[in-house]
């Protein structure tokens, strides 16, 4: 089903929708601040093993992120955060970056990577944001299936391509062509692995 969802105002009877679709195992193309993701609630594990088919992948080599609402949210899935990485973290979020973080046990074994590392985001999106306050979890999320191409800015045309596969595609509007910027902060070092949208400064 594709849904039109104001992205100033969200209409609170089709964010409950959303969420409720959510917590129900269901699967969802939302907007964020960068790309439009592919998102299910993280306890859902048939739902994140219908993302990891859709794309055909292994849970494990997935790349999934977490989607949170906010950094308190975010130290439920990540070992201790020091002082310094705790600043650096609230002066870039909300934003279009994703940060590699060490997992603490909460975060589901079948989305550990190897190293035990997760990927956490916040986007600086209001829709997204909605549906992260109505689920109350974070969202499992990942970039469409098959190439980074101009059409995925387009909720129609990703309903037109996926609509069969997933629950609801939110048309929150254009979305961006530039993914998140990729940081690692697995070590003192903090490094872009990735440069996309978010412009990170290493001293």
């Amino acid at each position: 089903m594709l849904i039109q969802i104001h992205p100033e105002n969200p209409q609170p009877r089709l964010i409950k929708q959303v969420a409720e679709c959510l917590k129900d195992g269901g699967v969802i193309i939302y907007p964020t601040d960068t790309i439009y993701g592919l998102g299910c609630d993280i306890n859902q594990y048939k739902a994140i093993e219908r993302i990891c088919k859709l794309k055909n992948i292994d849970p494990k080599k997935a790349q999934l992120s977490f989607i949170c609402r906010d950094l308190s949210h975010l130290s439920d899935y990540t070992k201790p955060i020091d002082t310094p990485l705790y600043r650096m973290l609230k002066s870039y979020l909300p934003g279009p970056f994703t940060f590699i973080l060490p997992a603490s046990k909460q975060v589901p074994k079948n989305l550990q990577s190897k190293k035990s590392t997760v990927g956490i985001r916040i986007p600086d999106n209001i829709i997204c944001q909605h549906i992260l306050d109505a689920l109350g979890n974070p969202i499992v999320s990942t970039s469409l299936p098959g190439d980074m191409v101009e059409e995925y800015t387009d909720p129609e045309v990703m309903y037109e391509k996926f609509g069969d596969k997933v629950d609801f595609v939110i048309d929150g509007g254009i979305g961006s062509m530039m993914p998140s910027t990729v940081v690692d902060c697995t070590t003192d070092e903090w490094t872009v692995a990735r440069q996309g949208k978010g412009e990170f400064i290493t001293d």
